[in-house]
């Protein structure tokens, strides 16, 4: 089965509810989901961003907006009991689960943060948020604390910069990337061969080049 690649960090409100959707979604074109944890700070620091919840009226908005999602498509939602959090722990137990059981955990942990209030960036209760899982979740643990698999976080961290990945949640489908929880009506009209860009040349439609910049932002590099 063809697979859509999504992109998430257990930090983001909005890659919760887009994981509460997304395999929903693609199942109805006969695809698959994998999930694909990156760290979201690193790839804040590489595209020289803020967190939403590093800008306080942003966060606020960031709730608001995601609670209205939530309510409006019957999802449980309540904050995790500390946010920030540090989410080093749950994304390297993600990728020490193996592959056919990452979708379990993927859901397992995100409903402990963002259905239930837990804290994400805690070991004993990601534990406790795993324990249905069977035995083999105290494994997952374990071997999230070996060099391997936080050099495989690295690694997928970087991956995903280099694919492009600026935000969470990213969707990777048809070799496009759609950003955010809002981009999923568009990633069905793709799904569906009803893409309204579809034959569009953006070249045709992009700016021709930049006429002002910030100070102390680093420009891109202009092809030639």
């Amino acid at each position: 089965m063809s697979c859509v690649d999504f992109y998430f960090d257990y930090l983001s409100p909005y890659a919760y509810l887009a994981s509460c959707r997304v395999e929903e979604l693609c199942a109805r074109y006969g695809l698959g989901v994998r999930f694909r944890p990156v760290l979201f700070p690193a790839l804040l620091d590489h595209w020289g961003q803020r967190g939403p919840a590093e800008i306080p009226p942003k966060a606020l908005h960031s709730l608001r907006e995601c609670l209205r999602y939530a309510r409006l498509h019957g999802i449980p939602l309540r904050s995790p009991k500390y946010h920030p959090f540090k989410s080093l722990i749950a994304l390297r137990v993600s990728l020490a689960a193996p592959e056919a059981e990452r979708g379990r955990v993927v859901h397992a942990l995100f409903e402990h943060g963002w259905a239930r209030g837990g804290d994400l960036g805690s070991e004993p209760e990601i534990a406790q948020a795993l324990a249905g899982l069977g035995a083999e979740a105290a494994e997952w643990i374990e071997k999230a604390r070996t060099d391997e698999v936080k050099q495989q976080l690295r690694s997928a961290t970087q991956a995903a910069i280099e694919r492009g990945v600026f935000g969470i949640p990213t969707l990777d489908v048809a070799n496009e990337l759609f950003w955010g929880v809002d981009q999923l009506p568009y990633v069905e009209l793709v799904l569906q061969g009803h893409d309204p860009l579809k034959g569009v040349d953006l070249s045709e439609l992009a700016p021709r080049g930049v006429g002002a910049w910030r100070p102390g932002i680093p420009r891109p590099i202009q092809e030639p």
